[in-house]
């Protein structure tokens, strides 16, 4: 198999209102918390930088001023576009607000992710078009589990008793290409038509799956975590976090 050409643009999805963080979501975005010196959105974008990404998109909501300074200041590596219904949509709501922006494959992130360069390089090096990645099972609480047989993506659920088999943990992190982000607009663009609160991975991408051929590939011992309440900011600060830096220096 040919290897194909790598995304060198990367969308962070960053319009969640953090409600489940209580004052902290409430006073900054989720992408501007800090485990170590800086917040953990510079740390991400440092990583895609190193991983030759060339430039990122970042979607934008709930203290969207925080993230058009963070894009003044990147000298071009960073901008932003708006969801303007933040508060009333689903994470494909925001993706969709980006579709005029967005003209070559690339890396879809979330703002409250943690995770070890390795994460990026592995989907980057990965000879299909479109990857998820997934990790191993964390038991952090909130986890989404996937079923591909054969590494196609079939399913994916936070109740694992709806899938015949469980092959990880979604990370949060996909590689998606043009040809499979037109079917997911497809699909969204009927979604809207009854409700914006559809979620890209769970609703969006299970349906484009079963249209277009979406591979997952298993780290199994990846370090990383998703920060969406006060018992995974703890576990994050305290037991990942250290371990993703060690990761990254050991690289």
């Amino acid at each position: 198999m040919s290897q194909l050409n790598p995304p060198r643009t990367a969308v962070i999805l960053a319009a969640g209102m953090g409600t489940r963080l209580g004052d902290r979501g409430r006073m900054h975005p989720k992408g501007f918390l800090k485990l170590g010196d800086r917040p953990i959105i510079e740390e991400s974008l440092e990583r895609l930088r190193q991983s030759g990404i060339e430039h990122v998109l970042l979607v934008t909501g709930h203290c969207a001023e925080w993230y058009d300074e963070l894009a003044a200041a990147s000298n071009g590596f960073v901008s932003t576009v708006a969801n303007p219904r933040y508060a009333d949509s689903g994470s494909m709501y925001s993706l969709y607000c980006a579709r005029e922006r967005i003209s070559e494959d690339f890396l879809l992130l979330e703002s409250d992710l943690i995770y070890e360069r390795r994460a990026i390089a592995e989907l980057l090096s990965y000879p299909r078009d479109s990857c998820v990645l997934l990790s191993g099972l964390t038991s952090s609480g909130d986890e989404v589990f996937v079923e591909a047989p054969n590494e196609r993506l079939l399913n994916m659920s936070k109740d694992p008793t709806r899938l015949a088999s469980i092959t990880g943990e979604l990370v949060g992190i996909t590689r998606v290409s043009m040809g499979l982000f037109e079917e997911m607009l497809e699909l969204s663009e009927k979604a809207f038509s009854t409700s914006l609160r559809y979620d890209y991975e769970t609703d969006c991408l299970v349906e484009a799956a079963a249209r277009y051929p979406v591979y997952c590939h298993v780290v199994s011992d990846l370090s990383w975590a998703e920060i969406d309440d006060d018992h995974h900011l703890q576990r994050a600060q305290y037991s990942v976090y250290p371990m993703i830096i060690r990761n990254d220096c050991e690289i």
